[in-house]
């Protein structure tokens, strides 16, 4: 898959592991943009064994955002792949508990 970069998101890919890197908001524009990459990434035949989606340059998430990530978690438990969410700031992890999804996710620092 390479390297991709569009409106405050990055994809990258090593073969094994693809990174999606999400920065400034993620809203009612931005998040079917994230829910595709997802879903292409997770359901392409021989993709990426790991994905993971990189939070730590997001300042702001809304239920559409959160909705994208939870449809990507549906999509990578049919394909048996694992999802993590790493680095997410305050204002979404508040936004996971305030959903009753904070134990939906695998959740790294770094």
């Amino acid at each position: 898959m390479g390297d991709q970069e569009n409106d405050g998101m990055q994809v990258t890919s090593d073969g094994e592991r693809l990174v999606v890197r999400v920065g400034g908001e993620m809203d009612l524009d931005r998040a079917p943009m994230l829910r595709n990459a997802l879903h292409t990434a997770i359901t392409r035949p021989g993709g990426p064994a790991e994905i993971v989606v990189d939070l730590a340059d997001l300042f702001f998430c809304d239920s559409t955002g959160l909705n994208a990530l939870i449809t990507a978690r549906h999509d990578v438990q049919e394909h048996g792949k694992p999802l993590l969410l790493r680095a997410p700031q305050r204002q979404f992890l508040r936004l996971l508990d305030l959903a009753g999804a904070d134990t939906l996710f695998t959740i790294t620092g770094t």
